[in-house]
């Protein structure tokens, strides 16, 4: 069996991001935070302080948020706009289709407490909209990282390119995810964190922890499971796509979205548009509104745990055998 993990010795993505965002700011005048109203749970506060004069709020209003974002941005700012990512998604889609996207102004919309990281507080607070909402919209790329090595180079990354891009955090504290090789990210490649032939477990965000204990727990039973972080929702890594559904005999995808529009439909319309006939399941949040309850009494409920991971990967196999 996996060994339990004390995720309290860990960081949240969230406080990797304003960690690196300081970093980045002290040597770069061009960096702007806009917030709104979320300088707080953004953990901001700390950058705020430091750098007074790189930081904007706007208060609770995300439409005016994306369009400061943008104006900024077309004067050749690097801006991170920070907001909740159920409001940021929703209430100001609008502007990130136009502003950002289609006037191709190259801002970090930095969606926070994302999924069903707000808990009790309910639907009215999870994001499990926005891969599917931005998936429809031209020009903008969509990241969940999964660990604190990952958002990192996000951050860094996101600093140096000239294009929109959305970039997607929980709250959880995230234990490190080794990759097989060697430490390697880079938006649009797949990282594959184990290695295996019977089942590939796709999983973006703070589900690929669980899936990888799930691959560790398969060891015990001679089931032999890759674990892949498609950390790049869009554009989608479809060469390792294939690899998988050539040398694996089931694919399972996991995301904490909705299962319509998100990781798993993605995944699943370039396999079958592209001829890849494999068992394959999408674990997500059903088409309805959610429990209530913490992240992970939600996550137990709807099976993007090692429990409902590992039902899923013996039901696929056996059903092939």
């Amino acid at each position: 069996m996996a060994e339990p993990v004390n995720t309290n010795s860990y960081k949240a993505n969230l406080e990797i991001f304003s960690d690196t965002l300081q970093r980045l700011a002290q040597t770069d005048r061009n960096i702007i935070a806009v917030t709104s109203d979320s300088r707080g749970s953004g953990k901001l506060v700390p950058y705020g302080k430091k750098f007074p004069g790189q930081i904007v709020e706007v208060g609770i209003a995300e439409q005016n948020l994306v369009g400061v974002a943008a104006g900024l941005a077309s004067c050749g700012k690097k801006v991170y706009a920070v907001s909740p990512a159920c409001f940021l998604t929703a209430r100001a889609l609008e502007q990130i289709k136009n502003d950002v996207a289609y006037s191709d102004n190259p801002v970090k919309v930095i969606g926070i407490s994302a999924g069903v990281s707000y808990g009790p507080l309910g639907s009215t607070h999870h994001s499990l909209h926005d891969f599917a909402a931005l998936r429809a919209i031209n020009n903008i790329m969509i990241v969940a990282p999964a660990d604190n090595f990952e958002t990192e180079r996000a951050i860094e990354l996101a600093s140096e390119i000239n294009q929109p891009i959305y970039l997607r955090f929980g709250k959880k504290p995230m234990p490190p995810l080794k990759e097989v090789n060697e430490d390697i990210f880079s938006f649009g490649k797949g990282r594959i964190i184990k290695k295996g032939t019977d089942v590939a477990i796709v999983a973006t965000g703070e589900t690929v922890y669980p899936a990888l204990q799930v691959a560790i727990n398969l060891e015990e039973k001679n089931i032999s499971a890759t674990v892949v972080s498609m950390h790049t929702i869009k554009p989608l890594d479809t060469l390792l796509l294939a690899e998988l559904a050539i040398s694996c005999k089931a694919i399972v995808t996991v995301e904490e979205h909705s299962v319509c529009g998100g990781l798993g439909e993605a995944c699943a319309s370039w396999l079958l548009q592209n001829n890849f006939r494999k068992p394959f399941k999408i674990i997500g949040i059903p088409d309805e509104y959610t429990v209530t309850g913490s992240q992970q009494e939600i996550f137990n409920h709807y099976g993007i745990s090692e429990a409902g991971i590992t039902d899923i990967v013996f039901s696929l196999l056996n059903n092939r055998a």
